[in-house]
């Protein structure tokens, strides 16, 4: 099979979907893999690295759209690349199809084969290919809002782990996943003071087990979450519906019981957001003020730190990747649940009911799963 790893396109984007060490076991296995020039520069990886594991560094992102079976991606293909996907391929990376109807419109009117990181399930039910990016995320979560707390950047003027004689900042973190739990872990470490809310009580018994004593892992209700958005200095929104559209956790009207200068960082962003004011930015622009609220709110978090996330991203990858290469893509999905699951187009057709329910779109079942339809 021929395998393409385009450079990536979306702004600030300095991530690549595979490292050299996965070229080498394409091809050993007999593939060809073919390499964008400069895929891997924002990551701290040269051509020349590529080219030595016997990857064909190719000029141009059409050249290699035109010629690969498989594309390997980290972002949802951008508009021009849209234009270069063609019936028959498939495109592996992350898309949260469920944010975007223009490019869950787009992706289907190529006539290819979209395989989803975010939807990719293994037999234990977990997300193997978004945990890493999760992990991330969640850790840079803190980081980010540490920073737009300064009154420079239009926060309240707190120092996340306060000092002697001075209380640390407040922090409210909305679900318990991987974002959150990463995202408590790093803000404890500052010494702030935490609620780690969620619905699942014995993912709270767990953490309440094992994390810090000044994480306080609660239930999470309205009443709640209302009640500790007036507390909150810092507010992380890590929910995730896998393959849908985020639930508004925080609506408009509540900005009003938080503190002026407070800070939201919505890391559910990629999947439309968990705070009702939340609109995607970048990482050139990446807040934005409602009602005396800092919003930060950029899709593609790990994305700027590349030579961390790259290598946490295709250690997860790879051995999918060489599966589908293998095998090709429907010997694969037969083969695999995991690699059923992770279909959300399947030459043309929408084979995901999640992505479906949030446009009000139609749906097939997909080929590879037993799933009820919901028309």
């Amino acid at each position: 099979m021929i395998v393409g790893i385009p450079k990536e396109t979306k702004r600030d984007e300095y991530r690549v979907s595979m490292l050299p060490a996965g070229v080498d076991e394409l091809i050993r296995r007999g593939h060809r893999v073919l390499v964008e020039q400069g895929a891997g520069a924002g990551s701290g990886l040269p051509d020349e690295d590529y080219r030595a594991c016997g990857a064909e560094i190719i000029g141009t992102a059409g050249e290699v759209f035109g010629a690969a079976d498989l594309i390997v991606k980290v972002k949802e293909p951008q508009p021009p690349e849209l234009a270069l996907i063609r019936a028959g391929q498939t495109v592996f990376t992350y898309f949260h199809f469920a944010a975007s109807r223009d490019l869950t419109e787009g992706f289907l009117a190529t006539g290819a084969t979209a395989l989803a990181y975010e939807t990719l399930r293994d037999p234990r039910g977990r997300l193997p290919l978004l945990v890493p990016m999760s992990e991330v995320a969640g850790r840079m979560s803190i980081q980010e809002g540490a920073k737009y707390l300064e009154k420079p950047q239009m926060g309240r003027g707190i120092l996340l782990g306060g000092v002697p004689g001075v209380p640390p900042a407040n922090v409210l973190v909305l679900g318990a996943g991987t974002v959150g739990a990463n995202a408590a872990k790093v803000a404890a470490g500052f010494g702030a003071n935490i609620a780690l809310l969620d619905t699942n009580l014995e993912r709270l018994r767990y953490l309440d087990d094992v994390t810090a004593p000044n994480i306080d892992c609660l239930f999470s209700d309205r009443h709640t979450i209302r009640e500790r958005l007036g507390w909150a200095d810092l507010v992380i929104g890590s929910v995730l519906i896998p393959g849908a559209k985020a639930p508004h956790l925080v609506e408009k009207p509540d900005l009003a019981l938080m503190k002026p200068g407070a800070v939201i960082i919505d890391v559910a962003i990629d999947q439309g957001g968990c705070i009702a004011t939340s609109r995607p930015t970048t990482h050139a622009e990446p807040t934005f003020v409602v009602d005396e609220v800092v919003h930060y709110c950029v899709t593609n978090m790990p994305g700027a730190v590349g030579r961390t996330s790259a290598h946490a991203l295709c250690n997860a990858t790879l051995p999918y990747v060489l599966r589908v290469a293998e095998q090709g893509v429907e010997a694969a999905a037969k083969a695999s649940a995991e690699l059923a699951s992770a279909v959300n187009i399947f030459n043309g057709h929408l084979v995901n009911a999640a992505v479906a329910s949030a446009f009000e779109m139609t749906y097939e079942l997909n080929p590879f799963l037993v799933e009820t339809p919901s028309r």
